[in-house]
């Protein structure tokens, strides 16, 4: 059985750290949030191979949770729910469930229908993987689930190439952009400026899988090129 890194939010604190528990000793990495708007952003800034998600929470319903992370996210979504009600069922799968699972269940049965949702959508959780994940609120990136460690000036630049991808930023764009932060910036600093962030992003400037320089122009992100 392969490891997959799962995560659970479920307010009822005792079944999430069980079931928690349960899927690390079968093997897989689990994390467990029972406060679904905390739970959004951890899925905002971080990378998981699928979530367990229950439907009856308070503050924030399951399926409230998943029009949000529907928004930013194509992580496959396993529904958890005390109700077998056939409306919650079919609404979940609409706003993009994988599969819908009724409470009390057997954790065996959880496991299965865990490993089939993968089988079935393993491009979503490479999808995933590929993401390149920018939060201007912290300010903060991560790539193929790891933490970049950007600096402000370098954070700024590489999202307002990734705000422009694929249309050809010069580097009189990026001075103005970035114009106001207590850094002189010129021409030959939004180079060296390119070339740390290519650095951090691990890239071979021959074959650039993200930041492609354009001769005598400036920039262009193409992260999302196929």
């Amino acid at each position: 059985m392969s490891q997959h890194n799962l995560f659970i939010i479920d307010d009822d604190v005792k079944l999430g750290e069980v079931l928690q528990e349960y899927l690390q000793k079968q093997g897989h990495q689990a994390e467990y949030e029972p406060v679904p708007v905390r739970g959004v952003k951890i899925l905002k800034e971080r990378t998981f191979d699928l979530l367990i998600l229950d439907i009856m929470m308070p503050e924030m319903d399951g399926l409230e949770v998943c029009r949000h992370i529907r928004q930013f996210s194509n992580i496959p979504i396993l529904f958890l729910s005390a109700r077998g009600d056939t409306t919650d069922r079919i609404i979940g799968l609409e706003l993009g469930a994988d599969d819908y699972l009724t409470k009390p269940f057997e954790p065996r049965e959880l496991l299965a229908r865990i490993d089939s949702i993968l089988r079935r959508v393993p491009s979503n959780s490479k999808k995933e993987d590929k993401a390149l994940l920018l939060n201007s609120n912290t300010m903060s990136a991560s790539l193929l689930g790891e933490q970049l460690n950007l600096t402000s000036m370098e954070f700024s630049a590489l999202n307002f190439l990734v705000q422009n991808k694929h249309r050809i930023v010069s580097r009189e764009d990026l001075i103005n952009q970035l114009q106001g932060m207590e850094v002189e910036v010129f021409d030959r600093s939004i180079d060296i400026l390119i070339s740390r962030i290519r650095q951090k992003l691990k890239e071979d400037t021959k074959h650039p899988k993200y930041i492609k320089t354009i001769r005598g122009q400036g920039y262009r992100y193409i992260g999302d090129e196929e």
